[in-house]
This record gives C-alpha cells, structure tokens and sequence, in this order.
C-alpha cells in the first residue's frame, strides 16, 4: 500500500469539519430573496455540486494510497454539504432544484472516461470557475443569506484547489518539464473555454450580481495562471498554504 503525506490534509478537512459543526447552519428561517436570473443560475451550480463521488474515490483508491483516499473522501463529503447548502438556499427562496442539467451531465460524463490524473483535470476547471462564480455571488448579491452561503462554499473552494493541485503536482512530476508545462497550457485553454461558457449561461445572473461576462471570463483566466503553476512547477502546496494557492 502506497502511503504519501496527506495526513495533514486529513487533519484540515477534519478542523473543517468541526468548525462547520460549531458554527451551524446559516438560519434558513429568515428566507431569501432572489432574483430570477440568479435562481436559475444558482440551481444549474446545486445540480454540478450534487454527486456520490464515486468514480472518483474509486480511482483515488485504485492508485493505491490509503490517506489520500481517504482525503478524497472527505472532500467528496464537502462537496455533497455544498449541494445540500445551495438546495435550502433555494427552498428558502421558495424555488426547487433540478433534477439535472446538460453541461452538468457533459461534465460528468468527460471526468468518467478518464483516469484519476485527467479527472481531476477536469474537475479542477469546474472548482477554479466556481471560485469566481462564488465570489460574484458573495460579493454582489443584496440578500445576506445568499452572501453568507457563497461565502462558506467559497472558503471551501479555497481549500480544495490547493489539495487537487498537490496530487496534480504529483501526479505530473515524472514529466519532463517542457511536458508538464504542455499540460497545464491545455488546462488553461480548457479553463478559457469553460469560463466563456458559464459567462454565456449564467450571463443574466452575473449581471445583476454586478460582474460582466467578459470580466468574469478574464478573471478565471487571470486566476488560472497561479494555479497551472502550482500544478506543473510549484512545490506541492499544503493546508497552511490553501487561501494563497487559490487566489
């Protein structure tokens, strides 16, 4: 059995886990007032946050590292609570969720043909979109339980870049360097093509959340710069660095 060092990310997620159980929800009771636009657009994100994890805990455990698996796990266990979060945000905006969405099922789709190195290459383009897109969300919208949901979702996200970077970092080290950066040019360009789509879909929405569709775009491609270099020539971040990594 492979061991590798992410005990200290076990560690982080478990500290997250007891402070979100310290804090409690945000209190639902009070309602939220949404508009449409941003009803819509909230629901497609609940649809991409909601999923077992399955494929991926089980590459995670097929490559052989216990801890890791394990980290994913709880991992995987956030991103159900940011689901469940976005799902009674919803209902205390009197509106549903969806059963399901096609960019959502594209998604899915793409990251299961792929082994755990690519998934998470995919996976990593919805995590560093989703950072902007709950930022805007904070940031802009006027109802103060939608900020202080985006506000969690978004610390989490903070959170979760620098982990898949480490394994990321990792898992392309025995590249050459030329290669690595190869791949993480195409994850950028990967990254542009997704930010140009959800600025298109949830364009309305980040309107009135006060964000342009071009510079939503340019954010995340702004953003990624950071990230691809953590992924193909920055040491592996840990925990403590989490919040930097991510920016």
């Amino acid at each position: 059995m492979i061991k590798t060092g992410y005990g200290e990310w076990i560690a982080d997620f478990e500290a997250e886990r007891g402070r979100r159980a310290a804090l409690g929800d945000p209190y639902w009771a009070r309602g939220a007032r949404l508009p449409p636009e941003v009803v819509r657009s909230v629901q497609k994100f609940q649809v991409g946050e909601d999923g077992d994890g399955s494929a991926l805990i089980g590459k995670a455990r097929r490559a052989g590292d216990a801890t890791y698996t394990e980290a994913v796990r709880m991992f995987v266990a956030e991103e159900q609570n940011h689901a469940r979060m976005l799902a009674l945000l919803l209902a205390a905006g009197g509106a549903p969720t969806l059963e399901g969405h096609w960019s959502d099922a594209a998604f899915v789709r793409l990251r299961r043909l792929t082994g755990l190195r690519l998934e998470l290459l995919v996976l990593m383009v919805a995590e560093v979109v989703a950072l902007r897109y709950y930022r805007a969300l904070r940031d802009g919208s006027p109802d103060p339980l939608a900020a202080e949901v985006a506000g969690r979702l978004l610390a989490d996200e903070e959170r979760h870049v620098p982990f898949h970077c480490r394994r990321l970092r990792e898992g392309l080290a025995p590249l050459p360097r030329p290669a690595r950066r190869a791949v993480a040019a195409g994850w950028r360009a990967l990254l542009g093509g997704a930010a140009v789509l959800v600025a298109v879909d949830h364009g309305p929405a980040l309107r009135t959340l006060g964000v342009g569709r071009l510079a939503f775009a340019a954010d995340v491609h702004r953003s990624s710069a950071a990230v691809a270099a953590a992924m193909a020539d920055g040491p592996a971040p840990g925990p403590a660095v989490a919040a930097g990594a991510a920016v």
